[in-house]
């Protein structure tokens, strides 16, 4: 967790909004990834898609069998469907986000009969520096 909130500091810096993660698999960073929306032009680029991207780029296959995702806020819908869809098998995340969340909140993606692969989940791991990034990075746009 702490490379991925590395990861969210570095989107911050970047005026993304400060969210990272990493692609692990038997102890091997794989990829990371964080925002890079506004610096792409692409509503899809959250960290998870990025770090995702990059796993499967660099272990040559899109399914990412074995392997675990950390990121610093609960994926949305997207993310999560692209994790399942990726095949990760275990999930971390820190702060919970109640309004787009996709996980324990909003649409709760793992728990629709549609979904397919269900990693396992570990919420709050670094809840609380991963939240007080994003809280500081808000409260400093407004």
């Amino acid at each position: 967790m702490r490379l991925a909130l590395g990861e969210a500091r570095a989107a911050a810096q970047d005026g993304e909004v400060p969210v990272g993660a990493v692609v692990i698999r038997a102890g091997e960073v794989l990829a990371v990834g964080r925002n890079r929306m506004r610096d792409s032009n692409d509503p899809t680029a959250h960290a998870e898609i990025v770090a995702i991207r990059a796993a499967a780029q660099a272990i040559g296959d899109c399914r990412l069998d074995g392997c675990d995702l950390w990121v610093t806020l609960e994926p949305c819908a997207m993310c999560a469907g692209a994790i399942a869809l990726a095949r990760i098998s275990r999930l971390y995340f820190g702060a919970a986000d109640p309004k787009g969340g996709g996980v324990l909140h909003g649409a709760r993606f793992f728990s629709q009969p549609t979904c397919h692969h269900v990693p396992e989940v570990y919420p709050g791991i670094g809840e609380d520096e991963a939240a007080g990034l994003l809280r500081d990075f808000f409260k400093g746009r407004r």
